[in-house]
């Protein structure tokens, strides 16, 4: 943190009493709690004209910012606010929220850890440290949390279900179901806690669930978010039982609700394609050859989430020399960063903005990728995976900044790896799921822009068939440790042994033999699927190539 001048700094019990005086920030304040945010503006903006050091107003604003999406500048509000007032023990509160939503768990956690140091946490504090761990592999620290917070709130509903969420990551199945359980008896209309059952996988729900689902619907206070999972859990219960019709329409409502609240547009990626195919050619990196990070350390596994990429994981990270982490965000984040927009009506510069770049400029973008996911890592292997499917947007990226990584590409059934997204609710960061459309040209954009990289980077990718994975296990394992120019070693086979935590929502699928269900699932929904098979494109039974 910046040190500015003593004068800089602010008398923050004066400002306080000052600011809980004032006419106009108390009203500003009523706005904000009735969330009339173009109120609130209109207030806070002159106010802090005239009073720029106010540190109440300053975090106000930062909550104004937060509440519209802009997290970035919510951020800097609020350092600003702990530059003029480093014991604003609230405002250092709300960082370490914007922080972890901002998927920066380990600089959230420093900001908690400062609290504690000052003697001023609390059950909140705690429970967004526990969660922060939890990103980061922190998962027996994580427990020990929970189960305090449990101590002293055990008629929280949503503390059950994140305790939950952890034991279910570590492999502790029974447990986890017992803490969702546990959570619905004293919530029933909890929609999360309901879709956190289903997406185990292995839950059946029996009639008495299935009734307890629909009378939660039948709430005339029921939330949104609350409605939605309640529609995708009894669609996996339908499904389970084999009513495909009934299962679809629940599943289509489910997903009708989640798209509302997104912004997402699928020309957003089609652009991003078509640039990166015009920018990335052999020209470009034959100009950057030699250039980047050396270091080998990372795999990446990229492709379309439900798409083999967890087992793909879990085979390679049952390899002496590899490590599992999870699914990172810094190569999107640094795809940000150099793109400049700060908001959705902003055209980005990336891809483009890497021609500025120069060799040292590349070197240290690799090496800031290898710092910033060094927490994640808890071995001496020498080999880490980063799993997020999303990364194949930036395959050139990875390509210049980090030459010697190795990158698999998890490809399954266009249709089966549709129809498993369609049916899936993911917590962040997969927007095109919740619409055919969406997904089938999302699939064709992310198998386009692949073919442009094995033409003019020919063997950078190893493209894993998952049908083919299945089919023939250990040949297919044995291709991919070629790639990666290891020796093949039997405990690759015997993934499903492995204890390792799992942080996706094929966790328990990846703790069992492989096996050829799930295959076929989709063909039983066929009939449906028209919206998915014209957004692939005519050519879509090609995927495999």
């Amino acid at each position: 943190m910046t040190d500015r001048p003593q004068s800089d700094k602010v008398n923050f019990a004066k400002v306080m009493a000052a600011s809980a005086r004032d006419p106009d920030l108390l009203r500003a304040g009523q706005a904000l709690a009735t969330n009339d945010l173009p109120t609130a503006e209109a207030l806070l903006r002159p106010y802090l004209k005239r009073r720029p050091t106010d540190v109440a107003a300053i975090r106000m604003m930062a909550e104004l910012a937060a509440r519209v999406g802009r997290l970035v500048d919510s951020e800097n509000l609020l350092r600003r606010a702990l530059e003029l007032t480093p014991d604003f023990t609230a405002a250092r509160a709300n960082l370490a929220t914007i922080l972890y939503k901002q998927n920066k768990p380990s600089e959230a956690i420093a900001e908690l850890e400062a609290i504690e140091r000052a003697g001023s946490t609390n059950l909140g504090h705690t429970s967004l440290k526990a969660a922060a761990l939890g990103r980061i592999g922190g998962h027996d620290e994580a427990l020990g949390l929970y189960r305090l917070l449990l101590d002293a709130r055990p008629d929280e509903p949503k503390l059950w279900m994140s305790y939950g969420h952890i034991l279910k990551t570590v492999g502790e199945q029974e447990e986890s179901v017992a803490a969702y359980r546990r959570a619905i008896a004293i919530r029933p209309t909890l929609g999360e806690v309901w879709w956190s059952l289903a997406n185990l996988k292995t839950i059946r729900f029996d009639d008495a669930d299935i009734a307890a689902m629909e009378a939660a619907l039948e709430d005339p206070g029921l939330a949104d978010d609350d409605r939605f999972h309640l529609h995708f859990a009894l669609g996996k219960a339908l499904e389970d039982r084999g009513e495909a019709e009934a299962s679809f329409n629940k599943y289509t409502t489910a997903n009708h609700l989640r798209r509302e609240s997104l912004a997402y547009d699928a020309a957003d990626i089609r652009r991003h394609v078509e640039r990166s195919i015009t920018f990335f050619t052999p020209e470009l990196f034959s100009a950057h050859d030699g250039q980047g990070c050396p270091a080998p350390d990372p795999i990446f596994i990229v492709g379309l989430p439900r798409a083999g990429s967890t087992l793909i994981e879990q085979i390679l990270a049952s390899h002496p020399a590899i490590e599992g982490t999870s699914e990172l965000p810094d190569i999107p984040a640094i795809a940000r960063r150099l793109g400049g927009r700060k908001s959705s009506n902003e055209i980005t510069r990336y891809p483009e903005c890497l021609a500025d770049l120069g060799a040292s400029e590349l070197t240290a973008l690799g090496e800031e990728y290898l710092a910033s996911t060094r927490i994640q890592r808890f071995t001496d292997r020498p080999l880490f995976i980063d799993k997020l499917p999303n990364n194949w947007a930036h395959v050139g990226l990875i390509r210049l900044i980090l030459p010697n990584a190795k990158i698999i590409d998890a490809r399954r059934h266009p249709l089966a790896c549709g129809f498993s997204n369609f049916k899936q609710h993911f917590a962040r960061g997969q927007g095109f799921t919740y619409d055919l459309a969406d997904i089938g040209a999302y699939y064709a954009d992310y198998v386009t822009l692949m073919r442009h990289f094995d033409v003019v980077q020919p063997g950078l990718v190893h493209r894993v068939i998952h049908e083919a994975l299945v089919d023939d296990p250990e040949g297919e394992v044995r291709r991919l440790l070629d790639h990666l120019g290891l020796p093949f070693d039997p405990a690759c086979l015997a993934f499903h042994e492995n204890k390792r935590a799992v942080r996706t929502a094929s966790s328990e699928q990846v703790r069992r033999p492989i096996s050829r269900d799930g295959l076929e699932q989709y063909r039983v929904f066929d009939p449906w699927l028209g919206p998915l098979k014209a957004a692939l494109g005519a050519n879509w039974e090609q995927w495999r190539d």
